[in-house]
């Protein structure tokens, strides 16, 4: 396998790379941290739900959809992204995705210890202090016949910006956001006073990532990778992609006579889910849209959870059985979210 150890890439090409390098068949770590601020959403969230966007397009922030999941999150260079790539018939990679987590966390959780941090992994996508405090949240994907996995060691954190990044409903709630998440979020900084040489925090990364990946093979970015990114950018950056769960339902509460739009929010173990339904004399199910910042695989199958969800009956139980059809038909795995709960989160919308 090999390595990118890079140290800053332009903001949306410290994410892009990954994605172009899963396209060219690459297997390896990369290691990168951005130039330029830049808020990223994960695969399955709705970019206007999740981040305020008019905020950014006034500071020169960028947003990125990118293919993996997880949460919205805010990237600078006071944080190391770590990206392993591989493709998804590798024996060397456990099967299961949430062996997966485990297995790829193994590395950032020693390189914080080696720094005196004491860290461990969380399930389904954490990595947490002793104090139970977040020092890291990871994401994975597929993409093509490859497989992604990131994640970001945090050697500072900018909260103030982050809350300012997210969508909220009014400034109170701003409030309350920046206060737990300087409660729950930590960092390498506020954990030992100091911030540790960046290139020996990226040394001892790698060293971490040998020991189970075995030698990384030292490669340089080369004309087709830079090629690949350029190829893609423009619809990663486009709003089309940015924008694609989106929900197509119409907004408001009452279409016509006995139709209805019914928002739900549930926060499953392996993350947040959202649903907006079409909803028909309160017994069947005329249109959906599922999203969240849940992990998911294969990423393209939560359309088919959509798809088979159509002209069902409005009952808890009936959805929860469709998805459990379609989770076993598509071979679905989604760490700490199951049938059960996409069906709770359907049946208790408001």
């Amino acid at each position: 396998m090999h390595l990118l150890n890079l140290d800053k890439l332009p903001g949306q090409d410290s994410m892009l790379i990954f994605h172009a390098l899963a396209r060219l068949g690459y297997e390896g770590l990369v290691v990168v941290s951005p130039t330029q601020p830049l808020a990223s959403i994960g695969y399955f969230q709705d970019a206007e739900k999740e981040i305020d966007l008019d905020y950014c397009r006034n500071q020169g922030i960028s947003v990125m959809r990118r293919e993996v999941g997880g949460g919205a999150t805010y990237l600078d260079e006071n944080q190391i992204f770590y990206q392993v790539i591989w493709n998804s018939k590798n024996p060397k990679f456990p099967r299961k995705v949430t062996e997966i987590f485990e297995y790829l966390s193994v590395p950032p959780c020693e390189t914080y210890r080696n720094f005196g941090i004491k860290a461990s992994f969380r399930a389904e996508n954490d990595i947490v202090t002793d104090k139970g405090q977040k020092i890291a949240g990871e994401g994975g994907g597929d993409i093509g016949e490859s497989m992604v996995f990131v994640g970001g060691i945090l050697m500072d954190f900018d909260y103030t910006t982050m809350s300012r990044v997210l969508k909220v409903p009014d400034e109170k709630f701003r409030d309350k956001i920046y206060k737990s998440m300087e409660a729950n979020l930590t960092t390498m900084k506020r954990e030992l006073g100091v911030v540790p040489p960046k290139g020996e925090i990226k040394k001892v990364l790698i060293e971490n990532f040998e020991k189970i990946l075995g030698f990384l093979e030292p490669t340089d970015i080369d004309d087709n990778t830079i090629h690949k990114i350029k190829e893609i950018e423009n619809w990663f950056m486009s709003d089309e992609f940015l924008h694609k769960k989106t929900p197509r339902i119409p907004t408001g509460v009452k279409i016509k006579e006995g139709v209805e739009i019914l928002y739900g929010l549930y926060k499953a173990k392996g993350g947040l889910i959202r649903t907006a339904e079409e909803i028909e004399n309160r017994k069947k199910i005329k249109d959906i849209v599922v999203s969240g910042d849940f992990n998911l695989f294969p990423k393209d199958a939560l359309i088919d959870v959509e798809k088979d969800l159509k002209n069902k009956d409005f009952s808890q139980e009936i959805i929860e059985k469709e998805v459990q059809k379609t989770y076993a038909r598509k071979k679905i795995e989604s760490p700490g979210v199951e049938p059960e709960d996409i069906a709770k989160t359907i049946t208790e919308a408001k």
